[in-house]
């Protein structure tokens, strides 16, 4: 399975390999070589996936959506949909976006204030504000904002 980040500002490009090596005696195991899958605790399951998935932003990113008044910093980011079906269940079905892109978890902030955000890639778009971002957690994972971005603290990256 491999997962391709974009190329942040000052960064490369990453791909992230698992299970690329198949034992023949396994084939028989294998149902769908264009599928892969992994569990998510969010949703309590394991979750299929195509075996490549393409991500238009990077962690430390800031990002906004594209129809609600708040932006984030992306901390994590899945590969396709993989929280509940509850939540999935809570989005209008005429708003609700397809399963199979990626999703980011955002630090995410409003006039409200701060809270933590589930979106999918087609909601986002890069942030043209090129503020930092107010949220409590930030520094749990990041450096301080610079260029446009947060740097990942030292130890947090492979």
């Amino acid at each position: 399975m491999f997962f391709t980040l974009p190329t942040p500002k000052k960064h490369t490009s990453v791909d992230f390999p698992t299970g690329s090596l198949v034992s023949l005696n396994a084939w028989p195991y294998i149902a769908d070589m264009d599928r892969a899958s992994f569990f998510s605790p969010q949703a309590g399951r394991r979750i299929e996936m195509p075996r490549a998935s393409r991500a238009n932003f990077a962690i430390g990113d800031i990002v906004r959506h594209r129809q609600y008044d708040f932006r984030g910093v992306v901390f994590d980011i899945d590969p396709v949909f993989a929280n509940s079906e509850e939540w999935y269940e809570q989005i209008p079905q005429d708003r609700r976006p397809r399963r199979e892109q990626p999703y980011y978890h955002l630090f995410a902030e409003n006039e409200e204030g701060a809270y933590i955000a589930y979106v999918s890639q087609q909601n986002l778009v890069e942030d043209g504000d090129g503020g930092p971002v107010d949220h409590p957690q930030i520094d749990q994972l990041f450096e301080d904002f610079d260029d446009g971005r947060y740097p990942l603290l030292r130890g947090m990256s492979h």
